[in-house]
């Protein structure tokens, strides 16, 4: 009797561990969730819904079962005034109870039903069961979404449709289009079209979306619970236009051509309520420009979206106000989209996703008249050689998770400029949240992103030491204390240096933004130039093995046209890495030129762009120390130094972090 008593209070228990885990696995995390002891289970089961009919049916299907009208198994949609206890954006709020029985749902809007069959989709325990708990869910911004920049750098339809799909489940709901640059206009023009003729395009040229394809991906995005914003810029960023027409947007010819344009864009778009119009980075030589141009596009019954940095509006004068700069400011009475540290292309793998998460948004916990979401963008300024290499370099997929969860969840630590990139230790809050987030995130990767390019692993157990950064005068290869000894502390030409700790398998000792008047606080509060910082930690293995180590110094970002680091270089400041006191040479080079464009792709400069060096660790113990000086902060070579390291090991396809390591700067296992 008693082993039959410990045999059943052990499967309690596991089959407690698995609901727990399911309900613990969501993302983004839900406002209000109380889990029950149960499953409900997708066998034969009655439907009744008035909305997302088909999709309801396919979820039914997918999860094993069929609608059969006479069960007493149900999934039951009901469209009601409101949702008692949802606190924002009732259109998108919904309650869903899964019971033994039944499945519930509850939503003010169809949006709110389909948000509710994503979290359902994720509570599956096992194919066709799900676990039951009650569930009270809303938005805390009504904008949470992505741009490409199309202009720049052209992607095909499966794959835009394939980051729609996958974004949707994860409660992204905007995909801002940004359609022209200077080099290329990728929207079919009919009535003008050597607007999209090669010869009017400097990059991937002939490149271009057709109008019905266009519709397609409206419809594709609408079916997806996502709303499209595509933009057209103007007057800046044209060069495209003016090639094509030799005439600027702002002369009266120009204005002309562009209206015939607007109206073409408007009946493409017919569906899609906001069109975007730019004014970035531009003179503006026509002062009336601006102002006709909103004017004639609201009459045509669209809103309109304008950067800022941009044209200045007041309220009244423009619908929405998107920030792309550290320089934009909220205009009290009009809506704003927080973009100002927002771009991937400037990320590098493991630390900005840190920032990422933990910034609130525009510096605030939740939506507010003046501040209504945000949006992660991909800028291009240089080539890319591939689709995979645009996702994966600029570690798409774990920042749109990161921005999914903050923008659907509300709250945050601080902003971007606040505690920034840095996880200093496990015991505060915001280690703790971003090591739950991210656990979640590796499941999700591992469950759902099969066959996505995905370059993230685990780094909240990557610990370091850091010493203080030591003076090297200009001298590179100037050789200090900690390479004759690991100390607590050192003693050099009579000052003290401390060592201090940090986690993470990206530091930054200096952000690539750390020039800006609001910089990006790292590593060292206040980095000089002409200085070297030592980093070191020891790796515990319980066997000989050998393994792949992501190592690199220097994200190359994916806007800038800098040199590849010379043969047998790690950069163009002399770093070095040695493990167990052997020392690891820097990866061979594919990109091999001197000449700066941003017409020659990079090669295999960023280290998730290339297979893991592979390296040894022995059984026990192994050192990992690393030599960081740094000369000037703007180089002829590298235009946006950042000071930093990425290491962490990982397995030979460069897919998982290697499984049982222990990274411990004091050996403490």
């Amino acid at each position: 009797m008693k082993n039959k008593f410990s045999l059943w209070l052990v499967l309690m228990c596991l089959c407690l561990t698995v609901q727990a885990g399911v309900i613990e696995n969501l993302l983004p995390k839900p406002q209000q969730i109380i889990a029950k002891g149960g499953n409900f289970r997708v066998g034969n089961v009655k439907l009744t819904t008035p909305v997302w009919q088909e999709e309801w049916k396919n979820f039914i299907a997918e999860a094993g079962g069929a609608v059969v009208d006479k069960s007493a198994s149900e999934i039951v949609v009901k469209m009601v005034p409101q949702i008692e206890g949802a606190e924002l954006n009732q259109e998108e709020a919904y309650r869903l109870v899964v019971s033994g029985k039944s499945i519930q749902v509850e939503a003010t809007t169809e949006k709110g039903v389909y948000w509710a069959m994503q979290t359902l989709r994720q509570l599956e325990q096992q194919k066709g069961r799900y676990q039951t708990c009650e569930i009270v869910d809303w938005p805390a911004f009504k904008i949470r979404g992505f741009m490409h920049d199309i202009g720049r750098s052209y992607l095909p339809m499966d794959e835009l449709k394939k980051e729609i799909e996958i974004l949707s489940r994860y409660k992204i709901n905007v995909f801002h289009w940004h359609l022209t640059e200077n080099q290329a206009w990728r929207l079919e023009s009919k009535i003008f079209p050597m607007l999209n003729d090669s010869v009017n395009m400097t990059r991937l040229q002939g490149k271009y979306y057709t109008i019905e394809q266009a519709k397609e991906l409206v419809a594709f995005c609408k079916a997806h619970n996502m709303l499209l914003i595509p933009e057209v810029d103007m007057p800046g960023h044209s060069a495209a236009f003016k090639r094509t027409f030799r005439h600027d947007m702002q002369s009266p010819e120009g204005t002309k051509i562009l209206k015939l344009l607007i109206d073409e864009v408007c009946e493409t778009f017919a569906d899609v309520p906001y069109l975007h119009i730019g004014t970035d980075e531009v003179g503006f030589s026509n002062p009336t420009f601006v102002p006709e141009m909103v004017s004639f596009i609201r009459e045509r019954g669209k809103k309109v979206i304008s950067w800022n940095p941009g044209w200045r509006y007041k309220p009244g004068e423009i619908d929405m106000i998107q920030m792309w700069s550290f320089n934009g400011k909220v205009t009290p009475g009009i809506p704003h989209i927080d973009c100002r540290f927002h771009y991937t292309n400037h990320f590098d793998t493991f630390a900005d996703v840190v920032a990422l998460y933990d910034s609130k948004v525009y510096n605030q916990p939740h939506q507010t008249d003046d501040v209504v979401g945000a949006i992660v963008a991909l800028w291009h300024d240089r080539l890319l050689s591939s689709e995979e290499n645009m996702v994966l370099e600029n570690n798409f997929y774990p920042s749109m998770l990161a921005l999914a969860e903050r923008t659907w969840l509300g709250g945050g630590s601080q902003y971007f400029d606040g505690e920034g990139t840095m996880m200093w230790n496990e015991n505060t809050e915001t280690y703790k949240d971003f090591a739950a987030f991210e656990k979640r995130m590796l499941i999700h990767k591992d469950k759902y992103f099969q066959g996505y390019p995905f370059g993230y692993v685990k780094q909240t157990n990557v610990k370091w030491n850091i010493t203080d950064a030591f003076p090297n005068g200009g001298d590179m290869t100037k050789v200090f204390p900690p390479e004759q000894g690991l100390q607590d502390s050192y003693q050099y030409e009579g000052k003290e240096y401390g060592v201090k700790s940090a986690i993470g398998a990206g530091i930054y000792f200096r952000h690539v933004w750390g020039g800006l008047p609001t910089s990006i606080p790292t590593f060292y509060k206040d980095p000089k130039e002409n200085h070297t910082a030592y980093a070191y930690t020891w790796v515990y293995s319980s066997k000989a093995q050998e393994v792949g180590l992501w190592a690199e110094t220097q994200n190359y970002s994916r806007s800038e046209m800098d040199l590849p680091p010379k043969q047998g270089t790690w950069d163009y400041r002399g770093s070095r890495l040695w493990i167990n006191d052997e020392e690891v040479a820097p990866p061979t080079w594919t990109a091999t030129h001197t000449t700066k464009s941003n017409e020659i792709a990079l090669g295999n400069e960023n280290c998730v762009a290339r297979p893991p060096i592979m390296v040894k660790l022995n059984k026990g113990w192994n050192k990992v120390f690393w030599k960081l000086p740094i000369g000037k902060f703007r180089s002829n070579e590298v235009r946006l130094v950042k000071w930093m390291f990425t290491t962490v090991f990982v397995t030979p396809d460069g897919q998982h972090a290697v499984e049982g390591l222990v990274y411990s700067p004091d050996k403490k296992l």
